[in-house]
């Protein structure tokens, strides 16, 4: 994802330090974010998606109707949680 970034920031022609002053980030805050490095917030992400005009795209991200894994899971019928009775509570100590 983060050489993606690089391109899309390459091809608008904006420096590093354009995007970092854009964002409020640091410089090497939008390198570590062109890096891909895991450690970097995942808000550093969405400032610089969103100052190259890509964040739109974050919407179909973990988009519950696109996950047909889960939509399957949810629908299968022998994967129900079956509820025991509760036993009746007694006071007697």
């Amino acid at each position: 994802m983060g050489s993606r970034i690089r391109v899309a920031r390459q091809r608008r022609r904006l420096r590093l330090e354009d995007v970092a002053q854009k964002t409020g980030l640091s410089r090497s805050t939008v390198e570590a974010v062109e890096r891909g490095a895991l450690t970097t917030a995942f808000g550093a992400y969405l400032s610089v998606l969103t100052v190259l005009g890509l964040a739109r795209e974050l919407d179909l991200l973990a988009d519950p109707g696109l996950d047909r894994d889960g939509l399957a899971l949810e629908l299968s019928v022998a994967d129900k949680r079956v509820r025991l009775p509760r036993k009746g509570l007694s006071n007697d100590f």
